[in-house]
C-alpha cells in the first residue's frame, strides 16, 4: 500500500506541474506593445462614440424641433377647429333659426304677390293704355299747335301739295276744288289777256302798215 501511494504520488505533482504552466500560458503577458495598442483601439472607440453621440444630439436636437413645429402646428390647428366649431354652433343655434324665419316670411310674401300678380297685371295694362293714349292724344295736340302757328301760305301748299297735312278729307277736297277753279280762272284770264295782246299787237301793224303806204 505505501509503495503503491509513492508511485501514485510522483504522477499527481507531474499533473500539478502541468496544470500550472497550462495556466501561466492563458494568462496575458502584459507588454507594453500589447497595451499601446489597446489603448488606440480604445481611443478610437471612445472617439467613434462620441461622435456617435454628436450625430445623436444633432439628430435629436432637430427632432425636438420639429416636435415642437408640429406642436405648435397642431395647437393652432386645434384652435382653429375648436373656433370653427364654436361659429358652428353659434350659426347652428342662432343664424339657422333666423334664415328660416326669414324664409318663411319671404314665402308668405311671395304666395301673397302670387295671389295679386293677375290684378297687378290687368292694371298694368291698362296703365299702359292710358299711357299711350294720352302720349297719342299729345302728339296730336303738338302737331295741332304746329300746324296753328304754321303761316297760311305754308298751310295751304301743304293741304294741297301733300298728304300730310292734319286736316280731315273735307277739307282737303274742298281747298283742292278751290285752288283748281281758282287756278283754270286764271289761266282762262291770262289766256284771253294774252290773245287779246297779240290781236291788239296785229292790229297795231296794221295800221301802222296802212299809214305808211
Amino acid at each position: 500500500m505505501s509503495s503503491v501511494s509513492a508511485r501514485e504520488e510522483p504522477h499527481h505533482s507531474e499533473g500539478s506541474d502541468l496544470s500550472s504552466s497550462h495556466e501561466r500560458e492563458q494568462t496575458p503577458s502584459w507588454e507594453p506593445r500589447n497595451l499601446c495598442a489597446a489603448l488606440e483601439s480604445a481611443s478610437r472607440r471612445t472617439s467613434l462614440h462620441e461622435r456617435q453621440i454628436k450625430d445623436l444630439e444633432s439628430k435629436l436636437t432637430l427632432e425636438l424641433s420639429n416636435s415642437r413645429a408640429i406642436e405648435n402646428l397642431l395647437h393652432e390647428m386645434f384652435n382653429s377647429i375648436r373656433q370653427t366649431s364654436e361659429r358652428a354652433h353659434f350659426a347652428s343655434n342662432t343664424t339657422v333659426p333666423h334664415i328660416e324665419s326669414s324664409l318663411e316670411e319671404d314665402l308668405v310674401v311671395l304666395n301673397e304677390l302670387e295671389e295679386q300678380l293677375p290684378e297687378v297685371g290687368s292694371q298694368i295694362r291698362d296703365i299702359r293704355a292710358v299711357y299711350d293714349r294720352g302720349r297719342d292724344k299729345a302728339r296730336d295736340l303738338m302737331a295741332s299747335l304746329e300746324w296753328l302757328n304754321t303761316p297760311i301760305s305754308q298751310r295751304l301748299r301743304a293741304i294741297i301739295f301733300t298728304p300730310n297735312a292734319p286736316v280731315s278729307k273735307k277739307w282737303k277736297f274742298a281747298v283742292r276744288a278751290l285752288f283748281t277753279l281758282v287756278f283754270c280762272m286764271c289761266m282762262w284770264i291770262a289766256w284771253i289777256t294774252l290773245r287779246g295782246a297779240v290781236r291788239a299787237h296785229r292790229q297795231r301793224l296794221m295800221w301802222g302798215e296802212r299809214l305808211m303806204s
